[in-house]
């Protein structure tokens, strides 16, 4: 067998234990640099070379810091793979009880976020190490398909002993990356994984079409997000003299006026409200609009960005924030807790911390996930008006806070002690010391 190739079919079609001891002898010469039994793979050796110049310990288990409950459902609140979960169940989770195999979906970090799949499986996965909150990068935990497959952003399997670790022996893994339409960033990556005896070489292809359906699908939600910014921006286009267009947050266009047509604008770093250059359009004026920005050609008059909002609070259920700017007004619908939120924001212009925050909506200071992720969809449609660190309107944003008539009718579902505070007259919210 000496110099021959191995590869995913000459092992499938191997007892699992004679596989393993194959390759457990392939990484035994690749660590001693004696002759090996066969060469290994080229994605595994590349990585096995990063293994050793980066000092990974071949037979010591070395973990990451797991992530706490509350820092795993805040990256779990960002990331858009949360978006594709209900693709990647459907195209896994029927076959993974009856394969024994379960499937875990990891950030761009190599943190595993969500997990599930056989109950056995999850028990044994539980005792490698393998669960929700671990770090399963490459250089923290070795060859493994999530942490290989962010590193070389292919698809790629790993079985018994082609994992650089040896207390993974016994575990195959498939990894698959899922990278974002909309830019080409990679957003994490999809695995299944199982006992050694499981390994089959249509896994890697099964794994890689259920990512690329997760990227179709986050592609779908992309081109809606650019007809709902078209709803909005039309109008505002239609009454602009001049040169405009607007575009989403990452540069694509959703509609133009007086230029013709690009599928997508280079947007600077810090991108934001205000003057800026842009290199294909030259001296620009920039404002927000929900769910990304209008951007005018600057004549030589100039003008000026968007800089007041009118936040509605009078009619119960039916509350609005309204953006004026030079090219005209948007007005963006408000959830009861966004409502909550952007009153807060507009009884004290300096701005709150997240923990302030969470006390004043919630009561408890420790609620800060929960904040921040509500924050973080409220500024998707008001980005340019918002400002963080601490959370606020922006400083040159003229804020007007429209209340009801009667006090008692402020926002009358809420029960957030500021707001309750405030419908009964105790003066403004507290402050956390």
């Amino acid at each position: 067998m000496s110099h021959t190739a191995v590869d995913l079919a000459r092992l499938s079609a191997m007892d699992a234990r004679d596989a393993s001891r194959l390759l457990k002898g392939v990484r035994a010469a690749a660590l001693s640099g004696s002759r090996p039994p066969a060469v290994p793979r080229p994605e595994i050796a590349e990585s096995w070379r990063r293994m050793m110049a980066g000092g990974v310990h071949p037979d010591r288990d070395t973990r990451s810091r797991m992530l706490s409950a509350a820092e795993t459902e805040e990256r779990r609140q960002v990331s858009p793979l949360r978006q594709v979960l209900p693709v990647l169940r459907e195209g896994l989770l029927p076959s993974l009880d009856g394969a024994l195999h379960i499937m875990v979906v990891a950030d761009a970090d190599g943190r595993l976020l969500w997990r599930e799949g056989a109950s056995s499986i999850l028990r044994k996965a539980d005792r490698l190490g393998f669960a929700v909150g671990a770090d399963w990068d490459e250089a923290v935990v070795g060859t493994n398909g999530v942490g290989t497959a962010l590193v070389t952003r292919r698809p790629v399997q790993v079985f018994s002993a082609e994992h650089f670790v040896s207390s993974h022996h016994d575990w195959t893994c498939t990894g698959a990356p899922v990278h974002d339409p909309r830019d080409g960033s990679l957003l994490g990556v999809v695995d299944v994984s199982g006992p050694l005896a499981t390994m089959h070489p249509a896994t890697l292809a099964w794994v890689s079409s259920v990512a690329r359906l997760a990227e179709r699908e986050l592609r779908i939600r992309h081109l809606e997000s650019l007809e709902r910014l078209r709803a909005v921006a039309a109008p505002l286009l239609a009454r602009l003299p001049g040169r405009a267009l607007a575009v989403d947050a990452h540069g694509w266009t959703a509609a133009v006026t007086g230029l013709a047509p690009a599928d997508r604008i280079t947007l600077p770093k810090g991108f934001g409200p205000g003057r800026v250059h842009l290199q294909q359009l030259g001296a620009c004026v920039v404002e927000p609009l929900p769910g990304g920005w209008l951007i005018r050609v600057e004549q030589a008059s100039g003008g000026a960005p968007a800089g007041r909002v009118v936040l509605d609070l009078s009619r119960p259920r039916h509350w609005s924030a309204t953006v004026y700017g030079a090219a005209g007004s948007w007005s963006q619908e408000l959830s009861p807790r966004h409502a909550e939120l952007l009153f807060l924001l507009a009884e004290r212009p300096r701005g709150w911390s997240a923990a302030e925050l969470a006390q004043e909506v919630f009561g408890d200071p420790t609620r800060t996930v929960t904040v921040r992720a509500e924050l973080s969809r409220v500024r998707r449609h008001l980005a340019g008006v918002l400002a963080h660190r601490p959370y606020r309107f922006a400083d040159d944003v003229e804020v007007e806070l429209i209340r009801p008539a009667d006090p008692l009718l402020l926002l009358p579902h809420s029960t957030a002690p500021a707001v309750v505070g405030a419908r009964l007259g105790r003066g403004g919210p507290a402050v956390v010391p």
